[in-house]
């Protein structure tokens, strides 16, 4: 039988379910109720956070200690994933670099004729990646998820380190 977690490595793996969660709440919260557009590099950002999430919801079940830490682990690395992205992005948004991608198309144009195609493409927003469209303190959306991804993926790591 395998010992329990430490302290830490439970922190670690609380932190590692709460963070991607909130995160992903924020997003989804900016979009629908802010009514802020995601552009595509936006949506970049949400996929490690998705893919964290049942990482860290299997080391809540798993019984073995050493499955569980690398269920933490890999939530983590998931989570930096995604400041990596933010990083990439308000780098865009900042000017700092160019971007990789167009903007976004927020319509769905899937069984529209050609007349009603044009109508609603006329009517959507352009999302450009390369506008922050909310910021706090000069820091976008992009510049939060950076900051609090790699900042919780890096206490995530150090807490699992400093439990062997």
């Amino acid at each position: 039988m395998s010992r329990p977690l430490t302290a830490a490595e439970r922190r670690a793996r609380w932190l590692a379910l709460l963070l991607p969660a909130a995160l992903l709440a924020g997003a989804w919260g900016s979009q629908l109720i802010g009514h802020l557009f995601p552009c595509e590099m936006c949506h970049w950002q949400r996929w490690p956070h998705y893919a964290a999430l049942p990482f860290a919801l299997l080391a809540f079940v798993v019984p073995q200690r050493s499955i569980a830490k690398a269920f933490v682990i890999l939530a983590a690395l998931l989570i930096a994933v995604s400041g990596a992205i933010g990083v990439a992005h308000a780098g865009v948004e900042y000017h700092w670099w160019n971007g990789f991608t167009a903007c976004t198309q927020t319509v769905d144009l899937r069984g529209l004729g050609p007349e009603a195609r044009l109508d609603a493409l006329m009517r959507a927003p352009v999302v450009r990646c390369d506008v922050a469209q909310w910021s706090l303190a000069g820091i976008s959306l992009a510049g939060f998820n950076a900051i609090l991804s790699l900042g919780g993926a890096g206490l995530i790591l150090w807490w699992m380190r400093t439990s062997r």
